[in-house]
């Protein structure tokens, strides 16, 4: 409505109308090149899970998961959905990540014993998917070559310390909290 108006004012609509074109055709062309990295992660997510990678990664972090939610079992579907989210995540897949996220959130409040209060698991579990860790952003390097970045993946460092630094204030802020309530 702004550049509208401003456009109205400045007698420059015909400014206003090639912008309007131009970022519809870029926004379409965005869009392309993201459903295409989605389709092909999403993908190799499911590969992964029939080929048994998914549960190999399920028992690595299995150490962790038991730390971090203690009362939920390794195998129990919401630690294997909880997992499948953290990989999804890894790789920087965060609209992959979502649909396990949603099912690891769904499996945990059926652990919750019918409680409407939300429990410290499925707290933490929020700060997890939120301030995941990124091996690989792949959606920040997918946004940034379609901005025109000459090395799109050029970012890792910046993208590992902020990622590792936001996950570890998150854990312990939610750790803090969950033995004060």
């Amino acid at each position: 409505m702004f550049a509208f108006i401003s456009a109205v004012f400045t007698k420059n609509m015909g400014a206003l109308s090639t912008g309007i074109i131009g970022s519809g055709a870029a926004a379409v062309t965005l869009l392309l090149k993201l459903l295409g990295m989605l389709c092909l992660w999403g993908g190799l997510m499911n590969i992964a899970e029939k080929s048994g990678l998914t549960d190999k990664v399920r028992l690595m972090l299995s150490p962790v998961l038991r730390l971090l939610f203690p009362g939920s079992s390794k195998d129990s579907p919401a630690m294997r959905a909880v997992s499948m989210n953290i990989t999804a995540n890894l790789l920087g897949l965060g609209n992959a990540a979502t649909p396990f996220g949603m099912e690891a959130m769904k499996r945990l409040k059926g652990e919750n014993h019918g409680s409407l209060a939300p429990s410290n698991n499925m707290a933490l579990f929020v700060v997890l998917n939120t301030a995941a860790l990124r091996i690989v952003p792949t959606t920040a390097a997918v946004l940034r070559e379609a901005a025109g970045a000459a090395k799109p993946m050029d970012i890792l460092p910046a993208v590992w310390l902020s990622s590792f630094c936001s996950l570890a204030v998150g854990i312990v802020t939610a750790k803090i909290l969950e033995k004060n309530l």
